[in-house]
């Protein structure tokens, strides 16, 4: 078992790194081709923060640990909302300044509802996976037409700053993308090996470890991105990271695995416990962020101790239940 803690932790350095990496030179590569910077904060960063979840997912199902994924998927949405949104609150109050942010808010409630609908039979079939990933193509559409239409937006401004603190050469870029994604899928297999023999090796579930140890690990590139981007005075990119990931997480990354493996017998707590739990923090952040009736969207410190303590108080639940 020494070994697979080991890939476990090398697993999750190197995938940290290359979706790091990912993310700048895929930015870089998108900037010099001439890519609108609103686009490349929406899309490219997002896409790319939500990549290793996408590929460890995706290992899952296909080395016949289509629950591993799933957890995955709804742990790392949990993590993103509570954890890193919280953190980055209680570092810097986030204010919503971007009209896109304000209108994703709601299609990812909407998105949340149509996977609880999926879910609450407790299957997860082939048809239901393309339903979702036919979803993620039109989110990565509409979010092209907002991204056109929103010129000037305040998540607009942010992200060219950054931009021009990129200085990779196309060339240098293209390097990096290439060597950034081998290594993405490379640390990916290595962590989904040695989550899944620890798991066994514990008689813990491969969903109780995708919903802790993986959906953590994986959720670290848009930790680091959102404080960093809270550290700056960057809030609607810090919020966007979010958001876009979350969308991403449920579309795509379910969508993949579940196209590979259809998930069948779910157990009932996936529903009432993991999807419930994304749910509610996913209405908490609606309420928190979302702008009404002249009154601008804001997490404030108060807010933020308060999703750090619903993590920690759903990942001591998931603890004990294991240890029962």
């Amino acid at each position: 078992m020494l070994t697979a803690i080991l890939a476990i932790i090398i697993g999750f350095v190197l995938l940290v790194w290359s979706a790091d990496k990912f993310v700048e030179s895929a930015s870089a590569t998108a900037f010099h081709a001439g890519m609108p910077p609103l686009l490349i904060g929406m899309l490219i960063v997002g896409f790319g923060t939500s990549a290793p979840e996408m590929v460890v997912s995706a290992m899952a199902a296909l080395e016949g640990s289509p629950a591993l994924a799933l957890g995955n998927a709804l742990g790392s949405n949990v993590v993103n909302i509570s954890l890193v949104l919280g953190f980055a609150a209680i570092i810097a109050p986030l204010t919503v300044q971007s009209k896109i942010v304000t209108k994703e808010l709601p299609l990812l409630m909407v998105v949340v509802l149509v996977l609880g609908a999926m879910l609450w039979n407790h299957t997860l079939s082939q048809l239901e996976a393309w339903a979702l990933l036919i979803g993620f193509f039109v989110v990565i559409f509409w979010s092209i037409y907002s991204g056109m239409k929103n010129k000037g937006d305040a998540m607009e401004a942010d992200t060219v700053e950054d931009l021009k603190t990129n200085t990779m050469s196309l060339k240098v870029a293209g390097v990096w993308l290439a060597v950034s994604l081998a290594l993405l899928i490379g640390s990916s297999r290595l962590l989904v090996w040695g989550a899944v023999d620890v798991a066994h090796a514990l008689g813990i579930s491969d969903l109780i470890i995708g919903l802790t140890v993986v959906a953590l690990g994986t959720s670290l590139p848009e930790l680091a991105a959102t404080v960093i981007a809270a550290r700056k005075g960057e809030h609607d990119i810090a919020l966007g990271n979010v958001i876009g990931s979350n969308m991403f997480n449920i579309l795509a990354v379910i969508g993949i695995a579940a196209a590979i493996k259809p998930m069948e017998n779910i157990g009932s707590e996936i529903f009432w416990r993991d999807w419930m739990t994304m749910m509610v923090t996913t209405v908490v952040l609606f309420i928190t962020a979302i702008s009404f009736k002249g009154k601008k969207g804001r997490i404030n410190r108060f807010e933020g101790a308060i999703l750090l303590l619903f993590y920690i108080g759903y990942n001591g639940y998931l603890i004990m239940d294991v240890l029962k």
